[in-house]
């Protein structure tokens, strides 16, 4: 099942977040207001607060999402939520700000989206039920699953070549990837680690993995 970018409406917290850095209304009232449909009215009359890089300041939420989906990058991630894990808020925050083409939550539909700070009203979120779900996405869009965990056998994050159109699979903090998940990957990688720790947080590893990506294959002239 697929959540698309304004299902829901925007709430108090993404007009207005204490501490952050915002514009005011369009200077020159109504007769100066650019005339791009893009723009939302309410935004240009009374200021724009929102957590959003200053090219979408004024945007409506849906324009946003529709550029972003145009300009997004041909890999996606997926997370395992079958303990419901706090670290998908974080993740799905770090897909937004490099572009991820999705997120995928394979499990618990429900979700701590705090720690997403509101990014998930910007890009497509899709639910499955069960790895084989997530799997037969994959497969229908022509993605190689890529498992990111600390096991034996995986190759190098650091060394390995990401295939450019994939979807990076994390697993839940302590339990990392399930049996079915690395089942449905064609490929696992870990990330080096050199302290006495045996694993890092998931959303670390999330945006270590997804860093790797950008690092390889994105345009960088693109970037804010």
């Amino acid at each position: 099942m697929t959540a698309s970018p304004g299902d829901d409406p925007v709430g108090p917290s993404e007009w207005a977040v204490p501490g952050q850095v915002g514009v005011g209304p369009w200077p020159g009232g109504p007769e100066a207001w650019p005339r791009d449909e893009r723009y939302d009215p309410e935004l240009l009359e009374h200021g724009d607060a929102r957590n959003v890089v200053d090219a979408y300041r004024y945007w409506r939420r849906d324009a946003v999402a529709a550029e972003l989906a145009a300009r997004a990058h041909p890999f996606h991630v997926a997370i395992e939520n079958f303990g419901h894990d706090h670290n998908i808020g974080t993740v799905v925050r770090t897909a937004n700000a490099f572009a991820a083409a999705g997120v995928h939550i394979v499990g618990r539909r429900r979700w701590n989206r705090r720690g997403a700070m509101v990014t998930d009203r910007y890009l497509q979120v899709h639910h499955h039920d069960t790895v084989a779900g997530l799997a037969a996405f994959a497969a229908e869009h022509a993605l190689t699953v890529v498992a990111v965990d600390n096991t034996p056998g995986a190759q190098r994050l650091e060394t390995v070549e990401l295939p450019r159109h994939c979807m990076l699979l994390f697993g839940q903090e302590g339990p990392g990837v399930t049996g079915e998940g690395h089942a449905a990957a064609a490929l696992t990688v870990s990330i080096a680690q050199f302290g006495s720790t045996r694993s890092i947080n998931a959303g670390v590893a999330a945006g270590i993995a997804m860093h790797a990506w950008v690092r390889r294959h994105a345009d960088l002239s693109g970037a804010w």
